[in-house]
Parts: C-alpha cells; structure tokens; sequence
C-alpha cells in the first residue's frame, strides 16, 4: 500500500476511531479524555486532508477501490476514493469546520450529561461525511449518504428527554426518507441502464444514452438521463432541503448550538449540492433536469428567505437564511455553473458556522435565551461574538470584498446570463432574495447586539423540565469563555478573506478541471461569466454600483429604521398586513399539509387496514371465525355423545356395515 493511499485511509479513519473509543468506553473516561480523544483525531484529519490538497494542486490525485465489499455477477460493490480538486477542497472545508465545532463544544456541552457521548456522535458524523466525499461509486455515495442522515437523526434528538426535540428527529428522518427513496431508484437506474456503479465508467458511458428513452407510464416515453437526473435530485432535495422537502430544517434547531452548526454549514445539507456537481457529466446530458433544478431553488431562495423576515428565535433566523443559501447553490447548478455553487458551498461554510457558533455564545450569554426581543445592546458584554456575528452578517449578505460576496454575486450573474427555461426567475429570485436576506440578518444583528438592553426587563421563565431560561433580575451577559471565542475568530478570518483568495482559481482557473464537466456550447454560462471577470479587486470595486449591493444597503438601512427607530412601526406593519403575516407564520401551510393529508391520510390508512384486515378479516374471520366454526361443529357432535351404550353400539353396527360395502365395492 502506497504513503498516499495510507493517508486517504486514515483521514476518515481517524474520525471513526476517536467516535468508538469515546462512544464505547466514554462512560469509563475522565470528561476530559472525550474532547481530547475526537478533537485530535479530526485535527490529524484536517492537516492531512490540506496535505491531500496540496498533493492534488501539484497534479496528483487517485481513482479507485480500496475493498471489493460484495460481487454479484459482473457487478461489484467497492469501497473506494476519488482524489480530485472538487473531494479535496470538500474535505478540508469539512475537517475544519468540524474542527472548529469539535473546540467549540468544549465549552459549550460543558455542563452536559451527555458530552462524551455528543463527541462520539459529532466524530461519526464528520466520519460519515467524508466518506461520502471521498467515494468514487454511488455504493459508497449511498453509504455515507445514509450515515449522515443516521447520525443527523441521533443528534437532533440528543436531548431525547424534549418531547419537541423527538418531533424533530423523527420529521428530519422521514422526510429524507421521502427524497432517499427517490436517490435508491435513481442509483438502481443507473445500475441497470448504464451496468456499473462506478462514476467513471457511468460518466464515461453516459453520452451513449443522451437519446435514450424509458417508458414508465406505457406508451409515454421519457428522456432516461432526465429521469435519472431529476431521482438523484430528489434525493439532493431532502439532503440539501429543498422545497418541498425543506420542512425539517428549521426544526433542527431542537438540537444542541454546536451540531446545528456542523449540519447546516459545510456538512449534510450541502451533500446535495456536491451530489449534483459531482454528477454534472449526466446533468449535462438532460435541459429539463437542469431547467428544474434552477426552478426549485429560485423558488426555495426567495420563498424560504421570507420566513426568516418574522422569526424572533435566534437559531431559526440562521436556519431560515440557510435554506435561502442552499437555494442560491441549486440556482447555480441549474444554470450549468457547477464551480461557483461549490464556491458558494465553501464560503457559505465559513460564515454560516460562524454566524451559528455566535447565535450560540449569544445563547450562553443569555442563560440560554433564544428571544431576540429579549435581547439587545449585548455589544459592550460580548465583545467578541459581536464583531464576529457583524463580520458573518456582512459576508452573508455579500458586502464586497467578504467572502460571501464573490459566491453569491457570482451566481446572481450566473442565473442573469443562463438561458434554459426558468432562468428569467431564478435571475429575479437570487436578486430579490438579497434585500430579503441583508433585511433579517440585520434586524437579527440590530435587535440582538443595540439599542436598548431589553433583557433588563424581560421575564425570565422556565421550560418544560424546569430549567432557568433568561436573566434573572441581577444578572448580565457575559462573553463566553476561550474555546467558544477562539472557533469564532478562526472562522471569521476565512469569512473575510477566502473569496478574494480563492474566486479567480475555482471559478476560472481550472481549479475544478477533470472534476466538474459542462458542456460549454449547450450552456455556456461560465464562459460568459469568465469574460466578464478581471480580477477580485475589480469585481468588489465595480460591486458598489450594482444591483445586488443597492437591495442589500436598502435591506439593512430599513432593518435599522424598523429595529432601531421606530420599532412601532413594525407592529404597525405586522397588523396592516396580518393575511400576509399569518401565511408566513404558518411556514406556507407545508407543516400543516403535510400533518393533515401526509400524516393524517396515513393515520387514516392504517386506521381503515387495522379495522378492515386486523379487526374483520384476521381476527374476525381467520382466528375468531376459525374459533366459532370449531364451536358450532361441536354443538353439533356434542348431539351425538348421549352416554347410552346402545346408541355407541348402534353406531359401531352402523360404520361396520358401512365399511364392509365399501370393500365388497371395491373387490368387485
């Protein structure tokens, strides 16, 4: 076995390592030893991960299996990785940010029963990522797949204890239930239509079948690669949470600050987004998967970010923005510009864990207070968690020169230059959702970090298990001790500066070459878009006279004016438009449809086949019904049981003379 193929072993090695120890023997552990444990196997992961970075930037990689798990005829299932720029940059985003959450959940989860077993569970989680990111098969896709949406499920519902936080475990794993489903027959087309599950002989294959037609419905034919294409992205639309499979989302937030974080930033939900770009070579094959794909995300940027305009939780505001950010990427994969959602991806990964790991040094701050209206002027407390929160505030709404910037006005442009159908939206949808998203963030940020201490005056209360929530009348805020601050300072120097670094390299320097396939002359979206690219300082000078920066200033200057100045207005606003509010409060009506006719039609389902097939027909007809008939024969031959020995020897006459015509029959 060659060094590297040691060093791609043990990068998701070392995760799964730390995550059994822990998980087996945390019990038996000093606290200590559990944060010491995972925290150095996810560091040793990150620093050979930027090793493999650096092996891929000088012209190297690797294809290929490392274990052959099953063989079924021609076909093998493998365990293998493909080193490539677009698995590397993937890994080290997701090593340090897990790194990151790993310190930061020191201080945190201190107090916690469960730490140890938090630490055992946020190491798998990275473990499973990783091996979704590194395979070079769907088998192995499907496998990581799977175990993030496992491990999701273990840790939303950490505080097992919360009737709500049970709710929301089940919700997430249901609904990517319903988008898993539709990625299992996805791969199993690809099995069967194109032989292998290897990406490269699939990806090589595919352009034979660009013409291919399936009938699912008789006599209707239907692009295969389209088909195929639009399964898998069913599978991205639970994964990556989009509409309508978004619903599970915001209630992830009933899991602890730091995991809320590792899944919303640069892990589970944007393994939708690398799926798609991963399979760009079939999705350049099919118009209407991609016309969809732009479709369903201008519909989720937009729609979602309305939402997070009404929150007052501070989690649930992030959460909001991140489904709206999760848009933006699908946008970009529609439009056939691939590298600029994966760009997206990376630096939506710095600032949203940052802007997450703040809201919970915010939390701490506040004895554990989610209520923004019971906030404010926390700036002259917490003076780290302020600045970092202002720094992911700006780098989300694109200020030019943050990192967010680069990505998001870079995928504006994108969907302004595509021309498959549905861009016209989406270009509408992306620039709209910038004054939607700068005008939460900063009523976020305002309400939370100035004016007036409202905290002062807010009741404090108690939860459902009694424990304190808010100040108490002698209390403050105060800033979160070392291994909180220090994540959040780590994360901000990414957030300002990785797009000006890295936005000439990854979008037009052949950063994603041999890793990103598009067809330039069918979409050539990122041609157009390298033409009108001079360098990074250009494109942020020229930003301030554009579009998107004009919404966003007029996104924070009317969060101001209504946070700021004349907060009554803003109830004002609230009642003149209550038709308005109530539909966004009520989150479109996807929770309450899906509760009435999703879970109520198959409570109703299983209601009528419990009646019908356990009541009537098993019970009432094979088990009782067997029962009844045994009785009724008996009543019957209970008659012929008199006690008279005459009748018995009457009846013995009888079978004699019975039996010796038979035989006389028979011998004749």
């Amino acid at each position: 076995m060659s060094q590297m193929m040691k060093v791609y072993l043990l990068i998701p090695l070392l995760p799964l390592l730390a995550a059994a120890a822990v998980g087996l023997f945390g019990r038996f552990m000093p606290r200590a030893a559990a944060h010491i444990a995972t925290i150095t196997g996810v560091a040793a992961s990150f620093a050979l991960s930027v090793y493999v970075m650096l092996d891929v930037l000088n012209g190297h990689g690797f294809n290929g299996a490392v274990y052959t798990w099953l063989t079924s005829g021609d076909t093998s299932f493998e365990v293998g990785f493909l080193i490539d720029s677009l698995s590397a940059m993937m890994m080290v985003v997701v090593t340090f940010v897990s790194l990151m959450v790993h310190v930061y959940t020191v201080g945190y989860m201190a107090d916690d029963p469960g730490y140890s077993r938090f630490f055992s569970y946020i190491s798998l989680f990275t473990f499973s990522m990783l091996m979704l990111v590194m395979s070079n098969n769907f088998m192995q896709l499907f496998f990581g797949w799977e175990a993030v949406g496992l491990v999701s499920y273990l840790l939303i519902g950490f505080w097992f204890t919360r009737p709500t936080a049970i709710y929301a475990n089940l919700k997430a794993f249901l609904v990517n239930r319903v988008g898993d489903f539709g990625f299992l027959l996805g791969i199993g087309m690809v099995l069967y239509f194109l032989g292998s599950l290897d990406y490269a002989a699939v990806f090589s294959i595919a352009p034979q079948f660009s013409d291919a037609t399936v009938e699912i419905v008789s006599g209707q034919p239907w692009s295969l690669m389209t088909v195929i294409c639009l399964l898998l992205f069913v599978g991205a639309m639970g994964k990556s949470a989009q509409v309508p499979l978004h619903v599970w989302l915001p209630d992830s937030m009933e899991g602890p600050t730091p995991i809320s974080a590792l899944i919303h930033a640069a892990t589970m939900v944007t393994a939708g987004i690398f799926m798609v770009a991963r399979m760009s070579p079939l999705f350049e094959l099919s118009t209407t998967a991609l016309s969809t794909v732009m479709v369903i995300g201008a519909i989720t940027a937009l729609f979602m970010g309305f939402l997070g305009v009404i929150q007052n939780d501070i989690k649930r505001v992030v959460a909001y923005s991140t489904l709206s950010q999760l848009g933006y990427m699908t946008v970009a994969l529609g439009a056939s510009a691939y590298s600029v959602a994966i760009f997206h991806l990376m630096t939506h990964a710095f600032f949203k864990a940052l802007l997450f790991l703040a809201a919970g040094s915010v939390i701490m701050g506040m004895h554990h207070d989610q209520d923004i209206r019971n906030m404010g002027g926390l700036r002259k407390y917490m003076p780290i968690t302020w600045i970092t929160s202002l720094i992911g505030s700006l780098a989300l709404i694109g200020t030019p020169f943050f990192s967010g910037f680069y990505s998001k006005d870079s995928i504006i442009e994108a969907a302004g230059l595509s021309h498959i159908p549905g861009s016209g939206f989406a270009y509408f949808a992306v620039l709209a959702g910038v004054f939607v998203t700068a005008f939460y963030s900063f009523r976020m940020y305002f309400l939370v970090f100035h004016g007036k201490e409202r905290w002062r005056e807010a009741k404090h209360g108690h939860d459902d298990h009694g424990d304190h929530h808010g100040l108490g009348p002698h209390d403050q805020p105060h800033e979160s001790p070392w291994v909180v601050t220090l994540p959040l300072i780590a994360l901000a120097i990414p957030s300002v500066v990785i797009g000006y670094l890295t936005v000439q390299p990854m979008l037009y320097g052949g950063f994603f070459s041999g890793a990103i396939f598009v067809n330039l002359y069918a979409h050539p979206t990122m041609y157009e878009l390298a033409h009108d690219f001079h360098s990074a300082a250009a494109m942020g000078l020229h930003a301030f006279s554009s579009p998107p920066f004009l919404l966003a200033a007029a996104g924070v200057g009317l969060s101001w004016f209504f946070t700021m100045r004349r907060p009554d207005l803003a109830e004002a606003v609230k009642q003149r438009f209550s038709l308005i509010y109530r539909i966004l409060d009520n989150k479109y009506g996807f929770d309450a449809f899906n509760e009435k006719y999703l879970a109520g039609g198959a409570r109703w389902i299983g209601d009528k086949l419990w009646r019908i097939g356990d009541v009537l027909v098993i019970d009432g007809f094979f088990v009782n019904g067997t029962a009844r008939l045994i009785g009724r024969a008996s009543q019957v031959i209970r008659q012929l049981q008199s006690g008279l020995i005459y009748h018995y020897a009457f009846a013995m006459i009888i079978g004699v003379f019975v039996l010796l015509t038979f035989f006389m029959k028979a011998w004749n």
